[in-house]
């Protein structure tokens, strides 16, 4: 079966999903609603999920949700009009072709050609949770990690864990009858561990997942691996000293801390800030922005990826699109909307976290390519300074890029050696300007576990992050040796 052009409709006649809706008349709505539109939809979810938690050697919640609804959308210059509900039948349809028609106010507009259809699949169509990994496996596994930890090092005094899985079928019809489907699995294991030591406490943190099955996830080789990460991270923290403060030459890790990338630098490249001229980066398409050796994609293609996607939530193909190349910025990411109001092309990167929302540009994969120097070279040149690993939370301001971000898991460095861990270490700055602080790119680009949650205007989708080792050249470190 095609990804997204299928034979079989998850939403009408012979549907596993129940629906007062037929496809004819569906289709009628569309057409009526759309009429004089320059763009819109109706896009039409529905979703089964889980989650087991397991905490304090017990299971403490596990809960199952289905949800099914539509949202219909019209689109006339720069005003939206849009209306959805949980319930799929003629009547809430109608009364929101109603409502989405009344942006045309005695205007019309040009019908825009419709996305490009694709046979291309990046994941499977099975469902995690109708899987051969039943109810007792998944908490057997959970228990199994529980005990792992415990037992792994005496000084693990909490362990707390979960199972995640969800199963989304989308579909999106446009005038005229064209239709595009997409199923989409994805799954997430996390593991956290506190650990003591006298009347010290540190915790650590692991996290995996992906567009996949728990077949694929749940193997005791990955669940160990990860729980003993976490272990890891929380007995390392266990001898952390305070960290410095001031400003400072930082050498970022390869893989998740990428993170900062996503959020101080990738947000100010969606087409949406671009366009009304709020994101620091507007107006600077075609100049350096960036070190040269620098270059930036955003890539929703690849094969099981957490943020990847086969078509957007507009029904548009993803691709690899390059935002910083060589240090010139040379593309935004695009959702449709904001393509034709700036006479471009989707980049396949509309996006929404529900029938009840409407799509925006977002992020998908957001990473780094590799450059050509080794870890071990780059770090070899720090005479004091501070390797960051791994970040928590963080916080950034599209406008001007300013960001502050802690991290979890960092080390002193000095004459180019490794030294203790450090603990309350913040990087502060701002993105434009910290891209013009990279004076070394490693040759080891990784990409995140798969763990990525980036929230936009109240939506949370999951994306990737992922860039090689890297050094910024005096960045300011916030911390609390002074």
């Amino acid at each position: 079966m095609n990804n997204n052009i299928t034979d079989k409709s998850y939403f009408f006649s012979n549907s596993d999903i129940e629906s007062g809706l037929s496809s004819l008349r569906t289709q009628r709505f569309v057409d009526e609603a759309l009429h004089g539109m320059d763009d819109g939809e109706l896009y039409l979810q529905y979703s089964q999920s889980e989650t087991f938690s397991f905490d304090d050697g017990r299971l403490k919640n596990a809960a199952y949700d289905t949800s099914k609804g539509f949202g219909l959308r019209s689109i006339l210059d720069e005003a939206t009009g849009y209306a959805h509900s949980s319930e799929l039948s003629e009547d809430a349809l109608a009364r929101a072709v109603n409502t989405v028609q009344s942006v045309k106010s005695g205007q019309s507009g040009t019908l825009s050609i419709p996305p490009q259809r694709t046979n291309r699949k990046l994941y499977s169509d099975q469902n995690p949770i109708v899987s051969t990994v039943d109810f007792k496996d998944k908490i057997r596994i959970l228990q199994e990690i529980d005990e792992y930890a415990r037992t792994k090092d005496p000084r693990i005094c909490q362990v707390s864990c979960s199972i995640a899985g969800e199963w989304q079928v989308i579909e999106i019809i446009r005038p005229g009858g064209h239709r595009v489907q997409d199923i989409r699995p994805l799954v997430r294991l996390n593991v956290s561990v506190v650990a003591k030591k006298g009347d010290r406490m540190e915790s650590g943190y692991e996290g995996s997942g992906g567009r996949y099955t728990y077949e694929e996830l749940l193997t005791s080789e990955n669940w160990k691996q990860q729980t003993d990460n976490a272990i890891r991270q929380a007995i390392l923290n266990l001898d952390s000293v305070p960290a410095p403060a001031g400003e400072m030459d930082v050498v970022l890790g390869p893989g998740w801390p990428g993170v900062l990338l996503h959020e101080a630098i990738g947000h100010g490249l969606e087409g949406d800030f671009n366009r009304k001229g709020t994101s620091a980066f507007a107006g600077l398409m075609g100049e350096r922005i960036a070190a040269k050796g620098v270059t930036v994609v955003d890539n929703g293609t690849m094969e099981n990826r957490r943020g990847s996607l086969s078509i957007d939530d507009e029904g548009t193909p993803t691709s690899c699109t390059t935002l910083i190349e060589d240090g010139i910025l040379v593309g935004y990411m695009q959702d449709r909307m904001n393509a034709r109001l700036m006479g471009k092309q989707s980049t396949g990167n509309g996006r929404r976290q529900s029938y009840a929302h409407q799509p925006m540009p977002r992020m998908t994969n957001t990473y780094m390519l590799s450059g050509n120097q080794e870890p071990e070279e780059i770090l070899a040149g720090v005479k004091d300074g501070l390797y960051a690993v791994n970040f928590g939370g963080g916080q950034v301001d599209i406008t001007n890029g300013k960001f502050v971000f802690s991290c979890t898991e960092a080390y002193r460095v000095k004459n180019g050696k490794i030294q203790e861990p450090v603990k309350g270490a913040t990087l502060i700055g701002n993105g434009p300007d910290a891209l013009k602080r990279i004076s070394a790119v490693g040759n080891d680009l990784k990409l995140d576990n798969g763990v990525g949650i980036c929230g936009k205007a109240g939506q949370s989708v999951p994306v990737g992050v992922g860039q090689p080792t890297l050094r910024l050249d005096g960045i300011t470190v916030g911390g609390t040796d002074i």
